[in-house]
């Protein structure tokens, strides 16, 4: 399905994801933690998932590079500082953080399979067809920073 990658913003497929994981929550069975317990671990995730996400927004408008998910063909230079050495999708991880404190604070262990649907949809969707066109826009040296850095963690 080409006709799928790079043309649902990453944003969108998460809030999509999200939506669908509360749907799964109200048919399936939780676990019994207090509000303030699955309040707290959520939002912990989340914080960790924004902030992970801007270092990597903060990264590539530092290097004057797009930010936009769609056209990774117009990047202006490769980013493989900051964050960038510890992942190569800090954007997505960011996204991915949040969806898994949403999960836990919907406390419906069903809710996971949420997280795995998005990372297996941006690893085909957006990921393999971002990949590509760095490749083609930086040859060699994109290929020594994805031997370099995971993509995830």
């Amino acid at each position: 399905m080409p006709s799928l990658e790079l043309k649902v913003p990453p944003v969108a497929v998460m809030l999509l994801v999200a939506l669908l994981m509360w749907l799964v929550s109200l048919i399936t069975p939780v676990i019994a933690l207090t509000f303030f317990v699955r309040l707290f671990i959520g939002t912990m995730f989340a914080a960790v998932g924004i902030a992970v996400a801007l270092a990597g927004v903060t990264s590539f408008m530092r290097a004057n590079t797009t930010v936009n998910p769609t056209t990774p063909n117009s990047a202006s230079s490769l980013v493989d500082s900051g964050i960038y050495r510890f992942t190569r999708n800090p954007m997505y991880l960011g996204l991915l953080s949040m969806l898994l404190g949403w999960a836990v604070f919907l406390a419906s262990p069903l809710t996971l399979i949420g997280a795995l649907v998005f990372v297996v949809y941006m690893n085909r969707f957006q990921i393999k067809p971002e990949e590509s066109a760095l490749l083609n826009v930086f040859g060699t040296a994109f290929l020594q920073y994805q031997a370099k850095v995971r993509r995830w963690l």
